[in-house]
């Protein structure tokens, strides 16, 4: 396997000592990957036009037909699955030899884009069937902050709000999201995370993040919002005390609201077996009209209709940067924030036709 390269982000020891070790994070050579420095992966080398000079012959024109060498009878179905089959080996040598690169949390752009993103698109296309407005109120380039509600017993909506900004933004941006802890001590679930581009919720990893141009998710609602009973859905639990708005203003970075509807119903909480939750360290153990009655197949979520609004952006530029330190202006964005997504919310629910449609 071939050695890894360390580029590092930026001499910061003193982060390395605060923060618990991840056993998961990428630390050098055995890794097989090479790690770059942020911004994200797709950023393209300047030597790449130089691969394929005018003059050479390219591949996935030679196959699309009309070739000398192509067989008689090839059509277009033929040539596009020969693509994709030579493009499958390409990546899996690529992952066998270890010629990718993640960065220094644990990103994998080229995992995300080929295979991570490909397997959540029909969840997100045909399943929930999610309608995105207002992606463009994402910058382009540069760091921001996107705020959302949290719902839905599983955090199925902060993947599909990934997928919403990868597919619909006009810059095909990549939103790294902020995590509770829960999701670094699991098992399969860690390492997806972080090759996903996911990161601890912690101010610290969000403002470096930030710094370095990229578009970050946080939901600040918790378990407090994922696990609230179905009787108090798209009603916002409290958004603790502002440190996403203190990351924002260290950062000079917008904070863009998110509403999403439709997750709240797709695992409607009726209950909580708080006991079987203390005995497996877990927020809670969701009772849900399928779950545990139907056992595995309980689990399969509803397909309601989704609909996620990315609002108008809050700037954060324009204050000075002992800002961040002022704890009435903390709260005034924070309420800020917090009432736009729930406005949001409710001329969203005013506008849905129904839950499954």
């Amino acid at each position: 396997m071939a050695d890894a390269k360390v580029i590092p982000f930026d001499d910061d020891r003193s982060r390395a000592r605060r923060r618990p070790s991840r056993p998961d994070e990428p630390s050098g050579p055995e890794t097989g990957a090479a790690v770059r420095a942020l911004p994200g992966a797709r950023e393209v080398p300047e030597e790449a036009p130089e691969r394929a000079p005018e003059d050479a012959p390219e591949a996935p024109e030679a196959l699309e037909g009309g070739g000398a060498d192509e067989e008689p009878g090839a059509g277009p179905g033929r040539a596009g699955w020969e693509r994709r089959l030579a493009g499958g080996l390409a990546f899996l040598r690529r992952r066998v030899t270890g010629e990718y690169e993640v960065d220094e949390f644990g990103y994998d752009a080229e995992l995300t884009d080929q295979v991570l993103m490909s397997l959540l698109r029909p969840l997100y296309e045909k399943y929930f069937r999610v309608e995105v407005k207002g992606v463009e109120n994402i910058p382009e380039k540069g760091g921001a902050l996107i705020v959302a509600n949290h719902s839905g017993t599983l955090p199925l909506d902060g993947l599909m709000m990934q997928v919403a900004v990868h597919d619909h933004h006009p810059a095909g941006r990549h939103l790294r999201l902020l995590a509770a802890d829960l999701v670094f001590v699991l098992p399969v679930v860690n390492e997806l995370a972080r090759k996903a581009g996911h990161t601890l919720a912690c101010a610290e990893d969000a403002e470096r993040l930030l710094r370095a141009g990229e578009v970050v998710g946080v939901m600040p609602e918790g378990f407090k919002g994922i696990g609230k009973p179905f009787s108090e859905r798209y009603k916002l639990q409290r958004f603790g005390r502002g440190g996403f708005v203190s990351t924002a203003l260290r950062a000079g970075v917008p904070i863009v609201p998110c509403s999403i509807v439709g997750a709240e119903e797709i695992y409607p909480m009726i209950g909580n077996a708080k006991t079987l939750a203390r005995l497996l360290g877990l927020p809670y153990v969701p009772v849900t009209p399928t779950f545990p009655w139907l056992g595995p197949l309980g689990m399969l979520p509803l397909p309601t209709k989704w609909t996620i609004q990315f609002g108008e952006p809050i700037p954060t530029d324009s204050y000075p940067p002992e800002a961040a330190e002022d704890p009435m202006l903390m709260f005034n964005l924070t309420d800020q924030v917090r009432e736009q997504i729930q406005h949001t919310l409710y001329k969203l629910l005013v506008q849905r036709r129904s839950v499954f449609f």
